[in-house]
């Protein structure tokens, strides 16, 4: 690609959480990591990687200030959930969403992220929150992730919304699973170690494939037809699971490029060519230079989940081809 660009590269420490949750590597050891394979952006999950969340200690924030120092990375997003069950017994209220929301903002702020995704804040909070997001200059983003996609009906709410405030601090994190064209063959592959005949796995890609499944078929004649086929509940289980996912046109992006603030460039399988089979990622990054995208696009590993069962997982190795890739599309040197 040789049109200009200002679309930067960042890494979801999320794509490490294998490692992670066994113990193998350390948050700075997932910064090191980062620093090694030359990413400049760090996109760090709060409640997940933040000891204590949403409480960050002076001890961690010493830590993180250090890291940046010493790896000289650039704090991208903080990622976070409103958890409504948080009190047991009863949902939230809506003074406590919104409190909720204004310290995760608070905290963005602290780490030195100038973007927050956010999941789950019901749809009134959010022309209260703009204007706490515009008081600490921090954006605030909700992800368009599948099942959903730009044209379903919540996000359509959402652009309502936006187009009413117009305020720069609202907007999508853009996840590319949205854009998956193909079913991951790590997803298909795992169907069949855990059972499902091959002739109901192939269907279900082929099915994928030529647009007869999707979520949408999730009813009661597609599970008939699975057992039909000698399947068994458990493979209705698998297909829904591994069948969720969803091909949207990445020429819809230009539609709402205005509230496309950040995304995340999920995948399940760097093939050593450095290819993603799943998402046409080319079309993708060509969509959003021409655009005029000028945020990150953190990588975002996924298929640890679909392997871990029968070989070690090395989301370090994924995470450099899914680079490389990047790298190439965007045209770095």
């Amino acid at each position: 690609m040789n049109k200009t660009h200002s679309i930067k590269r960042g890494v979801s420490l999320y794509s490490f959480q294998e490692e992670y949750f066994l113990r193998k590597m350390t948050i700075e050891d997932l910064i090191s990591t980062t620093a090694r394979l030359g990413i400049p952006g760090i996109e760090i999950v709060g409640d997940q990687m933040i000891p204590g969340y949403p409480l960050i200690s002076d001890a961690f924030l010493k830590d993180w200030d250090s890291w940046r120092n010493k790896y000289g990375f650039t704090p991208v997003c903080l990622d976070v959930f409103l958890d409504w069950n948080k009190y047991k017994g009863r949902m939230m209220t809506k003074d406590e969403m919104n409190e909720s929301v204004t310290l995760d903002i608070v905290n963005a702020r602290k780490l030195g992220c100038p973007i927050i995704m956010i999941h789950g804040v019901p749809l009134d909070s959010i022309e209260v929150l703009a204007r706490t997001a515009e008081k600490y200059s921090i954006k605030l983003t909700f992800e368009v992730h599948p099942p959903n996609h730009l044209d379903s009906p919540s996000e359509q709410r959402l652009i309502e919304l936006f187009e009413r405030l117009q305020s720069p601090f609202l907007g999508f994190t853009i996840d590319m699973g949205i854009f998956c064209k193909h079913l991951p063959s790590v997803i298909i592959d795992r169907c069949v170690r855990h059972g499902m005949k091959k002739s109901i796995a192939d269907y279900l890609a082929e099915g994928y494939e030529t647009g007869i499944i999707s979520l949408g078929t999730h009813n009661d004649a597609f599970f008939e037809k699975i057992l039909q086929m000698g399947g068994t509940q458990n493979d209705i289980y698998l297909a829904k699971n591994g069948t969720h996912l969803i091909f949207s046109n990445p020429r819809r992006l230009l539609d709402y490029m205005p509230y496309i603030l950040h995304c995340h460039g999920k995948f399940w399988e760097m093939l050593p060519d450095y290819t993603e089979v799943s998402i046409p990622y080319q079309d993708i990054t060509s969509v959003l230079i021409e655009g005029g995208y000028s945020g990150y696009i953190d990588s975002e590993y996924e298929g640890f989940e679909w392997i871990s069962d029968v070989i070690e997982v090395d989301s370090a190795e994924q995470v450099r081809r899914h680079q490389v890739m990047l790298k190439h599309l965007l045209g770095e040197k």
